[in-house]
């Protein structure tokens, strides 16, 4: 077993917010009683509708599945309980309120079926396809951040990764979800991490954790064995988490913004994604549950919950006992990167890690925004050594361009720069507004110089016609000029033969007369004589 390292290198910038991560801590996992409705996603964002495999009015089991996804990313989804199915259809998500993707509802009914819906598998007999079918087949997903399929992502770094990172780093406020799996569930985490080492080839596992989560480090610290395995313990900054940043402190490596991690031979997962991993292959469980926390003021039982994959919000905040009365409003996520909930009816997902549930005391809303004062703050804090202020006055005056070459894109949305600006400038709100312009702007000028280049090609394609159509009326201009000049020839050449004496008029006559008379003479000679009737003399 390694004791706890230092970094490697150290990260620029930062901030340091209250953890308030006790109110969370105080108890241990629980398991929220079984909803009357779920409602589960089985679309994934980018892949091809996937196969149904069954229709409203139908009784699933708990583990059942609902849906194969059909593209090479996409995986398959499970009732998370059994039930009925009610409706299947288009639902806002927490984090895409507008669009919203197929969902599948049932009504739930309790029962007693196991969720093992999949066989075991022992992993010293299984080669790396068959585990990263398990995977697809399980439903796993990062339950981390953005969801990307984990069979995709580990099939990717075969062969081309030789350090596992796993990112225990929650530097967000609030958050405590994998603190807690790591402190009850730490050999599921860290057997997952095993056999992503065996599928992968990587020779060592880095687990990053911070400072503030002494539990969770005693925790590791007793249960690793395994000599490739290395803690490394982080000071309390925010925000480590970021997978560009935690690879640099963790290894030295200096990745690109917009460049995988496994480009760097790094691959990078949380303890919960870890967690499923290992259940899917050693306990045949789909995805259909994951721990996430419930917490705030407005909650009168905050912790760490085992929450079914398609729980209401409402449903899972009123059984943690919401006061409505003192309920200012809901994230999903935590205070700095968390995105504000218009609708309580949204389903939580697995990408869903938290619901903050604050009061205005906990949580005020920001005063309105004030003129900047070029106080620089903002600089010292961004952690990928951005200029906000600059980029803030490109992106307020629509300098698109300016602000591009001020690598507005290698902003990772942190919000650190928000935190600490005095004049309460909403700039994380204003540099993903710029991206998304400057993407459409991107976008316009590509449609624009595909539409030039069809041009050209088009005013090409003319002008080469023009050039077969001359080029044909100049062949057939000569070629009529060469026919004339035969025929010329020809007649020149008739012209030049002495002409035999013409007849008279006179002479042609006779000559016709005389034709005649000889053909009628031979007609006569050629015709029978015939004899005269009996009693007639012959003519």
């Amino acid at each position: 077993m390694s004791l706890p390292t230092s970094p490697r290198a150290r990260m620029h910038g930062g901030i340091t917010p209250p953890g308030n991560k006790q109110q969370s801590l105080r108890h241990p996992i629980r398991r929220l009683p079984l909803p009357p409705q779920l409602i589960v996603p089985v679309e994934q964002r980018g892949e091809p509708l996937p196969e149904l495999l069954v229709s409203v009015g139908d009784r699933v089991e708990q583990g059942q599945c609902l849906a194969r996804g059909r593209g090479e990313r996409a995986v398959s989804s499970h009732a998370p309980a059994a039930g009925v199915v009610t409706d299947i259809g288009t639902q806002p998500l927490p984090d895409d309120q507008a669009g919203g993707l197929t969902c599948v509802t049932i009504a739930t009914a309790p029962s007693t079926a196991s969720t093992r819906c999949l066989p075991p598998l022992d992993p010293a007999r299984c080669g790396s396809e068959i585990l990263l079918q398990r995977l697809r087949d399980a439903g796993i997903t990062g339950l981390g951040g953005a969801g990307f399929p984990t069979h995709t992502k580990v099939l990717a770094a075969i062969g081309r990764v030789e350090t596992l990172i796993v990112n225990a780093t929650e530097c967000e406020p609030f958050i405590t979800a994998d603190a807690a799996l790591l402190q009850e569930r730490v050999d599921d985490v860290l057997r997952g991490a095993s056999l992503l080492l065996q599928i992968t080839g990587a020779s060592r596992c880095l687990i990053g954790i911070q400072d503030d989560e002494p539990a969770a480090i005693a925790s590791l610290q007793a249960a690793l064995a395994d000599a490739r395995f290395q803690l490394c313990v982080l000071p309390a900054r925010y925000p480590h988490g970021a997978e560009a940043l935690l690879v640099h402190v963790l290894t030295g490596k200096e990745v690109l913004m917009g460049r995988p991690a496994i480009d760097y031979g790094v691959l990078c997962h949380n303890p919960a994604t870890l967690h499923a991993v290992a259940r899917a292959v050693l306990h045949g469980e789909p995805l259909i549950s994951r721990v996430m926390t419930l917490t705030g003021a407005a909650l009168r039982d905050p912790g760490n919950y085992d929450v079914l994959i398609g729980t209401p919000v409402a449903t899972a905040l009123q059984a943690c006992g919401l006061d409505e009365w003192q309920h200012s409003r809901s994230l999903a996520g935590g205070p700095l990167l968390g995105v504000e909930l218009q609708q309580a009816t949204v389903p939580l997902t697995k990408t869903s890690n938290c619901i903050l549930a604050t009061t205005e005391a906990e949580l005020p809303r920001p005063p309105p925004p004030q003129p900047c004062i070029r106080c620089g703050l903002c600089a010292d804090v961004c952690p990928v050594r951005l200029l906000p202020q600059q980029l803030h006055w490109f992106s307020r005056s629509g300098e698109l361009d300016k602000a591009a070459a001020h690598h507005l894109e290698d902003c990772i949305d942190c919000g650190a720069c928000a935190y600490v600006c005095p004049s309460a400038i909403p700039l994380v709100q204003q540099f993903r507004l710029a991206k998304t312009r400057l993407a459409e702007q991107r976008i316009r000028q590509q449609q624009a110089d595909l539409a030039r280049e069809r041009f050209e090609a088009h005013q090409a394609r003319v002008a080469n016609q023009q050039r077969l159509d001359e080029q044909r009326r100049h062949e057939r201009a000569a070629l009529l000029q060469r026919k004339q000049a035969e025929a010329a020839a020809r007649a020149q050449a008739v012209n030049t033969v002495t002409p035999a004496s013409t007849p008279s008029p006179q002479d042609v006559i006779a000559a016709a007369l005389a034709r005649v008379q000889a053909r009628k003479a031979a007609k006569l000679a050629a015709a029978p004589t015939a004899l005269p009737p009996e009693g007639e003399a012959p003519p």
